[in-house]
C-alpha cells in the first residue's frame, strides 16, 4: 500500500507543468529601454502563483531608479482562478511602497497600503472590491481563455493578425481598453481615451497558455512597447533578438 501511494504520488508530480519564467524589455519614447520585465509564472495542481520583478535601466535609472516585486498566489477551482493573497513591495527614488491584498473565500476584499498616497484618490467601496481579482490573476485567466478559444472576445477585441520580427507566421492581436473606476489620483480619474493598449498572444509553451510576445500601452506620459525577449519552462529555451 506504501509503495502504490508514493507512486501515485511521484506520477501526480511528474505531469505537474514546470514552471515557466519569462523577460521583457520594456520600450517607450524614441526606442529608449528604461524598464525590464521579470515574470515567473507557476501552476501545480489546483495552485497558481505569479512574481513580477521590475527594474529601471538607462537614463531611467538614473533618474527614477526603481525596483519592483509583485507577487500573487490562488487556487484553480472548475477552471477559474481565485486569488488569496496579493503583495507588492516598490523602492522608488529611495522611498519604500508596499501594498497588500488578502481575498476571502467569500469574496471579501481587504487591502492595505503603505505609506497612505500623498495625492487625493478616489476613493474605493468595499462593493466596488467585492468578487474582484488582481491584474495578475486576471491576465493569468486571459491567457488560458486565448490558448482555448483562439479568440480575445471574451474580454479584449480582435485585430486582424500581425507579423512580428522572429516570428514566421501573423500572430493574433488583441486591443485593449481599461476604464478608471476608482483607486486612481483624482486628477487621473474617470473614462480615459488613452487608456488603450494591444497585446499580441502566441502558444510558445506546451499547454493552453498563450504567452504574450509584444504589448503596447498608451497613455498620458507615452505609448510603451514590451517585447518579450526570453521565454524558458516545459522545454521551452529560447533567446529572441534584442
Amino acid at each position: 500500500m506504501l509503495l502504490a501511494l508514493a507512486f501515485s504520488s511521484a506520477s501526480a508530480r511528474a505531469v505537474e507543468p514546470d514552471p515557466i519564467n519569462l523577460r521583457f524589455d520594456v520600450f517607450g519614447g524614441p526606442g529608449l529601454h528604461f524598464l525590464t520585465l521579470r515574470v515567473r509564472v507557476n501552476e501545480t495542481r489546483g495552485r497558481y502563483a505569479i512574481a513580477v520583478e521590475a527594474e529601471t535601466r538607462s537614463l531611467a535609472d538614473l533618474f527614477v531608479h526603481m525596483r519592483s516585486r509583485l507577487e500573487v498566489r490562488g487556487r484553480v477551482s472548475t477552471g477559474a482562478f481565485w486569488p488569496e493573497a496579493m503583495r507588492a513591495e516598490t523602492r522608488r527614488r529611495g522611498v519604500d511602497l508596499n501594498t497588500r491584498i488578502d481575498y476571502g473565500a467569500d469574496g471579501t476584499i481587504l487591502a492595505e497600503a503603505t505609506p497612505p498616497p500623498i495625492r487625493p484618490v478616489t476613493p474605493v467601496t468595499s462593493a466596488q472590491m467585492r468578487g474582484t481579482v488582481d491584474q495578475l490573476t486576471a491576465y493569468l485567466a486571459l491567457a488560458h481563455t486565448i490558448a482555448r478559444r483562439s479568440s480575445c472576445a471574451l474580454s479584449f477585441t480582435d485585430l486582424a493578425p500581425e507579423t512580428l520580427p522572429d516570428f514566421a507566421s501573423p500572430s493574433r492581436v488583441c486591443r485593449m481598453s481599461r476604464q478608471r473606476i476608482a483607486g486612481f489620483p483624482v486628477d487621473r480619474a474617470g473614462k480615459s481615451a488613452t487608456d488603450q493598449g494591444k497585446l499580441w498572444p502566441a502558444r510558445l509553451v506546451p499547454g493552453d497558455l498563450a504567452i504574450p510576445v509584444r504589448m503596447e500601452f498608451d497613455n498620458e506620459f507615452g505609448t510603451f512597447t514590451a517585447d518579450l525577449v526570453e521565454p524558458h519552462g516545459r522545454s521551452v529555451d529560447l533567446r529572441f533578438t534584442e
